[in-house]
Order: C-alpha cells, then structure tokens, then sequence
C-alpha cells in the first residue's frame, strides 16, 4: 500500500495499538475480542509510557479543542495524527505492534503493511511555569514540531448545547483539569521559548473559543502573539471566528501573527445549521468577505481554513468551496471527521478513505499549481500537515483530465485526476452516498443526552 492511501486509511478508520506496555497509548486500546478500557481522565495528556526518569516517553490526548483523540506517529518518514480514541479506531482493521520504545509495524490482516514510531513527548512538559501551572496546561505538542494552544477555553456556543458545534470537545479537557480557561501572553511566551530550546519546536497555533466580543477573541490572540515574539522568534497562526471589523486583521499582523486560520468546517446550508447551529448564524458569505480581506493583510497562502468531511457535506459542495477558496488565496485545509465521545456527533461514521483519497488527489494539484503549497505556509495547521493527507497529494503534478465531456464534472478548474473525476461524477449523479447531516431533532436529543 502506497504511504498517501495508507495515511488516508488510517486516518479513516482509526489504529489499534496491541502489546503496547503498561501504561503506553492505547494500552487500553481493545484488541481483537476485547473490551476497550477508558484512560483516567485526570492525566493531563492521556496515557503515557515513562522513560527511566518517570518522564513521559509519548504521549496521546483526549477532549479538548483542535485535533484530539489522536497520537502523534512517524510513518515513513510523514509525522501523521492518527485517532486512536474512538469507537471506531476500536473497531479498525489497522493494528500496530508498538515495543516498549515506542517503534512498531502497522499490520491489517495479518500483513506487516509499513514500521512506525510515536512521536515522543516533549521535554517541555516536565516544566511549570513561574506561577506554577504544568507547562502542558498552557499549551502541547501537536505533530512533531508545533506548539498549540486554545488561549481561551471557554466559548460562548458550547454552553448552549442547541447551539454548540456537534463535534467539538473544547470544554471537556477544562472539565477534566487538564488545562487553564486563559492562557496569559506571559504563560504563552515562556512555555514557547523553553520549547523552542529544549524540543525544537518552529511555529506556534494558537487557537480560541469564541468570546462574546464582537473581536471573536481576536484581541486576546494579538496580545498572546506579542508575548510569544517577546521571548522567541517563532512563526505563530492565530485562529478565529471572522471579526466584526476586519480592522483586526490588520492589528494582529501588527502584534506579530504570520498567519491566520478562519474554520468554515462545513459549507451547506444545511448541513451547518445541523452540525454547528450557533456558528451557522455567520453566513459562509461573511466568511468569504473575510477571507478576501484578511488575503489582502497577510498573503496568498497565508490564510486558511478548516474544512470538515464527514459532517454532511456533498463531494461536489467541498470540491467546489475549495476550488473557490484556492482562487482566492486561501488554503482549504480538508480532515476527515474525528468523532469525539460524549460530543453530540460521536456516533457518527469518518468519512471513507476513497472519499478522503477522492478529495486529495484533486485538490493537492490544484493547490501546487496555485502555489500554495502547505511547506510555504509560515504557521499553523496546513504548516504542520499531520491531521490530514492533503499536502502528500500537493506533488502529484498535474492531474489528468476529465474522461469526456459527458462525465457529470461541473468543476471550474482545468483538470483533475482520474479517480477524483469518476468518484465527483457518481456523486453528481446520486450513486455516492455522502454522510447524512445531523437532523435538528436528532441533535437536541443527543445534545441532551450528553
């Protein structure tokens, strides 16, 4: 199996990890036939082994804002975020074999498929601050090199739950003790300089619950950048709801943000007003308007966004909006839905790894061709690259183009490659299932029950 269809697949579906040592990820991760056990839910950074001075050797995360339910792991040479906390990694028919130094092979069916190494976890994280908060409060590794954080942890749509986003957690590691509900620029300026020196990290995420302000919590990120560039000189994205006054974008380039990341998440009507009510109310136009101005602040290419598969969204509608997006600027960043438990969308099903390879292989050309290639990103997720397979298609060169001219294509690019071609013109037609969305009374059932 090539490395890009087995990230793809494996983002998918999930990974089990078996005769992992006591205490290591997913040593509660169910083998075949056994019941998977829950992680304390106190641990600040979820299971861990220990090197041979009580530090953590690796580490996992559950709950929380961002990428979650993940472990971070070389494969072939490709940092990749792989969900192992869920209901379906439990299922998945990817197992890894991982030894008590953190190396193993991925297997399905019994065939040794590529070797693997978690990514270990960071020196940083044995360290507190000068108020005594743990290090890994304030922010964690993500992938191999970043430095991430939720500034605020708090948000004003998930503690109304007809209101919430469907597939966010940000509120269960505040819940669980795992974080701090505002991190200073202070906080965030000495936790990125000891981890710059002392693992390597090269750029800075930070993300943040949407505030009442009519900033979006613009205000806090800008205050948290200018911390951060006090003590290290580090690349940082900044990550938030569209603005009031696109002023903001402006401010923040000022404080010292290198790029800036805006989440649509999904593009239907229908499909946002069931997945994420309460930031539906923020129409995907003021979304384009923002993306328009903020390209204008801080480049072609250094302005991206989240776009969720698995919430609803037709082929064609992602392929459509991303296409968009490219022309403007914009980086569509595509994941595949991680379902979160005890989130309203757990029980949902990740979208296919055909449907995922379907949207990469289109995609990753157009942005080459575009010349916003994730490598040219300053900061941020596109940067890092490990929560999706998108930037291993962006070498692919250019893609082949439509079979004929009566395939159902109505895309505006020049070409695409061949399976992205015949999957879009079966889901024009109505042969591809997309994932249903979220009826409304299904998610207050589900957001009550939680």
């Amino acid at each position: 199996m090539d490395t890009q269809t087995l990230i793809t697949e494996l983002q998918s579906f999930g990974l089990r990890l078996a005769e992992a040592p006591e205490g290591a990820p997913g040593a509660g991760a169910a083998a075949p036939g056994e019941p998977a056990s829950p992680a304390s839910p106190a641990s600040p950074t979820s299971p861990t082994s220990t090197d041979g001075e009580g530090r953590a050797a690796w580490t996992s995360r559950r709950g929380g804002a961002g990428p979650t339910q993940h472990v971070a792991a070389t494969l072939r040479g490709a940092t990749v975020m792989i969900p192992i906390h869920t209901d379906q990694a439990a299922a998945s028919p990817f197992v890894a074999r991982i030894g008590r130094d953190g190396a193993g092979t991925v297997e399905r069916d019994g065939r040794e498929l590529a070797p693997i190494a978690l990514v270990k976890a960071p020196r940083f994280y044995a360290l507190s601050t000068q108020d005594g908060i743990p290090y890994p409060k304030i922010a964690l590794l993500h992938g191999a090199d970043v430095l991430a954080s939720t500034v605020l942890q708090t948000c004003i749509r998930y503690t109304e739950r007809d209101k919430a986003c469907t597939f966010c957690a940000i509120g269960q590691s505040l819940a669980a003790g795992r974080t701090t509900a505002k991190k200073t620029p202070e906080q965030l300026g000495e936790v990125a300089e000891a981890a710059a020196r002392l693992d390597g990290v090269r750029h800075v995420t930070l993300t943040t619950g949407t505030p009442r302000s009519p900033d979006r919590g613009a205000a806090h990120l800008a205050d948290c950048a200018r911390g951060i560039k006090a003590r290290v000189d580090l690349p940082v994205q900044a990550q938030c709801e569209p603005p009031d006054d696109f002023a903001w974008f402006e401010r923040m380039r000022a404080a010292g943000v290198d790029s800036l990341g805006m989440h649509l998440e999904a593009v239907e009507d229908e499909v946002r007003a069931a997945a994420m009510p309460g930031k539906a109310e923020v129409s995907v136009a003021r979304y384009f308007e923002a993306f328009e101005a903020a390209v204008r602040v801080f480049g072609r290419g250094q302005v991206s966004t989240y776009l969720i598969a698995g919430l609803g969204d037709s082929l064609a509608s992602l392929l459509d909006a991303s296409e968009r997006l490219i022309a403007m600027g914009v980086y569509p960043f595509l994941v595949p839905l991680v379902p979160i438990p005890g989130t309203p969308a757990a029980d949902r099903a990740p979208p296919s790894g055909e449907f995922m390879r379907a949207l990469y292989a289109h995609i990753g050309p157009l942005l080459a061709r575009a010349g916003l290639r994730s490598n040219d990103v300053k900061a941020g997720c596109a940067r890092c690259g490990a929560c999706s397979g998108l930037s291993g298609f962006e070498a692919e060169g250019r893609a082949a183009a439509p079979p004929d001219a009566g395939a159902a294509w109505t895309s505006t690019s020049e070409s695409s490659d061949d399976a992205s071609v015949q999957l879009r013109a079966c889901a024009d037609a109505g042969h591809v299932s997309r994932v249903p969305p979220l009826a409304p009374g299904h998610l207050l059932r589900r957001a009550r029950a939680v």
